[in-house]
């Protein structure tokens, strides 16, 4: 015995117009063809759906029945269509995310943001670290995507060149540097310097051994902590702390950011974004074609007009 969907779908017909020649114009199929494929279902199901009399057609208990399940087979089917469908384009589903440095503000945050309104049933989860412990997990398929600077492992898979970051010190309120708008990399030469061990820690203390030219900062202190807690050693005048632009959402009382520059204006890292060409989740696409619409590869030189 087997009933099509496209059965139950003429039987629903049927039972809301109570006449078969109402119903066949509905379904815009004749009324004999209507009839006879009612028939035929009642015979593989052995049971009779509709009493049929000079009154109409109406469900018979036995067809009450069924058509309560084919309603709720239908809704099922065509809820799991749409899902199948959502999830085939990348509008559902889970996104892992590498992410390299604090996204409290600036470019990345605003991607969190645009990404959400436009797929927001896109379950997005996100994996912190260093450019080696992101690359591993890249090449693991343990994240989809790695939003990072230029690092200097090769990577020989897909890059998309994104949005570039100054490089900023945090402060103590108190602190002589942070009358200034902007602080030159040799101001920090006699500086106690946080260094986070997470994310672009290791980066930023190889940039600052480069813009100091052999001065040596009065020390260096190596932090296993989450932002918020090196804010607070800031705030507390254990050192000033090298971050990205993108953490400067997060705010501290008593702690201050300002721009660290070269001769010829603000230190500015470039982000890219890193993942495998064989990655095959659907919802990675269209957050690359989001971060392709919004920062176009001008790196690429034009084709023909």
């Amino acid at each position: 015995m087997s009933v099509e969907l496209r059965d139950m779908k003429l039987a629903i017909v049927a039972s809301q117009h109570r006449s078969l020649r109402q119903a066949a114009q509905t379904l815009n199929i004749r009324q004999s063809t209507l009839s006879r494929r009612l028939r035929d279902m009642e015979y593989r199901l052995g049971a009779e759906l509709f009493e049929r009399t000079n009154g109409g057609t109406r469900p018979t208990v036995a067809g009450v029945e069924f058509l309560v399940a084919a309603r709720r087979i239908l809704s099922e089917t065509e809820t799991a269509l749409h899902n199948l469908k959502a999830r085939s384009r990348g509008e559902n589903g889970r996104l892992t995310i590498g992410v390299y440095a604090s996204p409290s503000t600036g470019n990345m945050y605003a991607n969190f943001v645009e990404h959400h309104r436009r797929f927001a049933d896109v379950e997005v989860h996100t994996f912190d670290g260093n450019h080696e412990r992101l690359l591993a997990a890249l090449a693991g398929g343990v994240v989809d995507v790695a939003v990072m600077t230029k690092c200097r492992s090769g990577w020989d898979d897909r890059v998309l060149p994104l949005w570039s970051e100054r490089v900023i010190v945090a402060l103590p309120e108190r602190h002589p540097l942070s009358r200034s708008r902007a602080i030159r990399w040799i101001e920090l030469a006699n500086e106690r310097i946080l260094l986070p061990q997470r994310g672009p820690g290791q980066e930023l203390e190889r940039l600052l051994m480069i813009k100091l030219r052999g001065a040596s900062p009065q020390r260096i202190l190596h932090q296993d902590a989450a932002l918020d807690s090196l804010l607070s050693l800031v705030g507390a005048d254990y050192g000033a702390l090298l971050i990205l632009e993108g953490a400067t959402g997060v705010r501290y009382d008593g702690v201050v950011y300002r721009e660290v520059c070269d001769d010829d204006g603000p230190t500015r890292l470039n982000f890219m974004a890193y993942w495998r060409e064989a990655n095959g989740n659907p919802t990675l696409g269209p957050f690359l074609a989001m971060l392709r619409e919004r920062y176009p590869d001008l790196s690429v030189e034009a084709g023909p007009a």
